[in-house]
């Protein structure tokens, strides 16, 4: 049986103060409801395109939910902002990988085993 979060007061992705958005979008994806949380994060992503956490679980979201050309994008702009951001890496790295482009995943997977991921 599949649960939903409780989000009392959920009015639409473009609704509400940014951080209870981002609670929102937070719960669905805890929930596993990927598709309700990619609506959440998009504009947010939009609206704050250099925060690189909210940029990181929409990517995640979309791995998730199979839409990997929207999450090797999202990754992407992850460490166009921190390169440093291990975890994109790894998530780019495996991102690259269900999509059969090993050659090009090798880089980013290194480079999260350096940092220890």
């Amino acid at each position: 049986m599949r649960t939903f979060p409780n989000i009392a007061g959920f009015t639409g992705a473009t609704t509400g103060a940014p951080a209870d958005r981002w609670e929102r979008a937070t719960a669905f994806f805890t929930a596993k409801d990927y598709r309700s949380a990619i609506e959440l994060l998009t504009p947010l992503a939009e609206e704050f395109p250099g925060q690189v956490a909210t940029r990181l679980l929409l990517a995640r979201a979309y791995f998730h939910s199979a839409q990997l050309r929207r999450a090797e994008a999202e990754l992407r702009a992850v460490l166009d902002l921190d390169p440093t951001e291990a975890y994109a890496h790894l998530m780019l790295g495996r991102t690259l990988q269900r999509q059969s482009r090993d050659a090009e995943a090798v880089p980013h997977l290194r480079m999260a085993d350096l940092w220890g991921l």
